[in-house]
């Protein structure tokens, strides 16, 4: 069996990261905004693009908790497409990485 401790930690340590940038996000978005109008429009502007960096969060905090549930199963390295296992230096690049390159290739392309 392969030791995906390195793997695990690498998760472990972006879920944390990500989780402390959405509480900021979130901060900034509660704060109170100008009264102003021009100053409304930027700050608008400022909020959508917080808005999508919290989507993004959001979205990799979901494949991180699948990736970590992976390992739980021991499912954690094998292609949840092929069956195949997942390269090595994939997982140290994309430790959260549900498909192998082809797949993935395959179904971005």
């Amino acid at each position: 069996m392969t030791d995906f401790s390195a793997q695990k930690q690498a998760l472990l340590k972006r879920l944390g990261e990500l989780d402390e940038r959405l509480h900021l996000i979130e901060a900034e978005l509660d704060a109170p905004h100008s009264k102003d109008w021009e100053e409304m429009a930027v700050e608008r502007e400022g909020d959508e693009v917080l808005e999508s960096l919290g989507q993004s969060g959001q979205d990799e905090i979901l494949r991180i908790r699948a990736a970590l549930q992976r390992l739980r199963d021991g499912e954690y390295g094998i292609c949840a497409r092929c069956g195949d296992d997942i390269s090595e230096e994939r997982l140290k690049v994309v430790p959260d990485a549900p498909l192998c390159k082809t797949c993935a290739r395959a179904v971005s392309g």
